[in-house]
């Protein structure tokens, strides 16, 4: 098969707190600077002499670093990694809307990318414009672009919208438009990022359906998801990026997706109060997470139909009082597919009062889980907005238990959640 894509040695730089000077002169003064090795006068002087573009600069944030690999026509590669691993800033420079800061970067063909809701369309012109303009970005012709017009707009299902300026749709609109146009022109290479949540499960399996008919059609597929479900499904091939490097190089699918989750467990077990990888305004910082029994001990595994107790420790950065505070806590099994969601705002009410440090627990008289690995994602909630969400921030195993009291579980091919059932029979004559 033939190399479309390779990439060698690349790493991204990104400057933190800056965005430019100002003024598109002064840029290139330092590039100019830069380039002959000199001192660039426009740098920001530190404490010790250095300057913000030194080697040393603890401002400098690397998104990725040292990255190698080969893509080959027909190639179905999925990119795996948690929040922050580099999988976004890979795709940008595999798609050219970024540059690498070091290493180079060598395509073949026409590629066609899905990064982010609304990328590469003009908010002012309407669907029916966007789908001209994104041709002639990828250096279609008029008329080919005619041929596959009707085709887009159906898989979109925009069609009385289809001449409404695209800044009045929807994000699903948005979603929906943007992957039928990447889908439809002809791309040698298809790059999508996993803003195909955005739209609702018919249409991802749509999308899905409509990725896998590109790849037997002989074309390259680059796809980003959290899901692991949907990327077994839909990959040959998988490589896992952790902290901007390669920690697997693209391997089977099952083989990358093991060893991401393998890595989990491993994470699950570092202290949430040191992981740097949250998101949120942070007046409310969650310490721990734990699950124990009804003597209030953490337990190896736990057993369905047992009592579990999940407490969420806290601290808050104020001294104020906090009202509207909300905790919750998502349950996924073996990280990709979605099994509960625990809420105090759903199931209880808003904390108001909330001061300083306290748990927020929240008791499951009969666990409801089947065998096997669970990945729970806790968030902290004031007002409505974010405050705390760590993402894998425990992993707990399960094992088959005496949900029914009739000494019978479900077979190992049945998993899910186990409900509390009562049966009987009503004779009727």
């Amino acid at each position: 098969m033939s190399e479309l894509i390779r990439i060698e040695n690349i790493s991204k730089r990104y400057r933190m707190g800056v965005i430019n000077r100002g003024m598109l002169y002064k840029d290139l003064q330092s590039w100019w600077a830069r380039k002959r090795g000199k001192e660039d006068r426009h740098d920001i002087v530190l404490e010790h002499g250095k300057s913000k573009s030194g080697a040393n600069n603890g401002d400098d944030f690397w998104a990725l670093r040292d990255i190698s690999l080969s893509v080959h026509a027909g190639d179905t590669l999925g990119i795996i990694g948690r929040n922050g691993a580099g999988k976004s800033t890979l795709l940008k420079i595999l798609s050219r809307t970024t540059t690498p800061t070091k290493g180079r970067v060598m395509t073949r063909g026409r590629i066609s990318s899905l990064l982010e809701v609304g990328t590469g369309f003009h908010p002012e012109l309407t669907g029916r414009e966007n789908v001209f303009l994104n041709g002639a970005i990828l250096g279609m012709r008029t008329r080919e672009v005619k041929s596959k017009f009707d085709e887009i707009v159906d898989f979109a299902e925009i069609g009385p919208f289809v001449d409404t300026p695209v800044k009045r749709y929807s994000s699903g609109m948005y979603v929906r438009l943007a992957f039928a146009v990447a889908a439809h022109l002809d791309p040698e290479v298809l790059i999508v990022d996993e803003v195909l949540a955005v739209g609702d499960a018919n249409f991802q399996k749509k999308c899905i359906g409509k990725m896998n008919s590109v790849n037997k059609e002989g074309r390259t597929v680059i796809f980003v998801s959290h899901n692991m479900a949907m990327l077994t499904s839909l990959c040959k091939k998988g490589l896992v990026l952790k902290e901007g490097e390669l920690d697997l190089p693209p391997s089977p699918i099952q083989t990358a997706v093991n060893h991401y989750l393998s890595k989990l467990t491993v994470l699950s077990k570092t202290e949430l109060i040191e992981r740097g990888d949250r998101q949120g305004l942070g007046k409310i910082r969650i310490t721990d997470l734990k699950a124990v029994n009804q003597r209030g001990e953490q337990q190896e595994s736990y057993l369905s139909g047992q009592l579990v107790e999940f407490q969420i420790y806290y601290k808050c950065s104020l001294e104020e009082e906090l009202n509207n505070v909300s905790f919750a806590i998502s349950i996924y099994q073996g990280a990709s597919n979605f099994i509960a969601q625990l809420g105090s705002e759903m199931a209880w009410k808003n904390l108001d009062g909330i001061k300083g440090c306290g748990i927020a627990t929240c008791k499951l008289n009969k666990l409801p889980f089947t065998r096997g690995q669970y990945v729970l994602n806790v968030m902290v909630m004031q007002g409505g907005v974010i405050q705390d969400w760590i993402q894998e921030a425990k992993v707990i195993c399960i094992e088959n238990g005496d949900f029914y009291g009739t000494g019978k579980t479900p077979p190992e091919s049945h998993g899910g959640v186990l409900f509390d059932q009562v049966w009987q029979n009503i004779e009727t004559h």
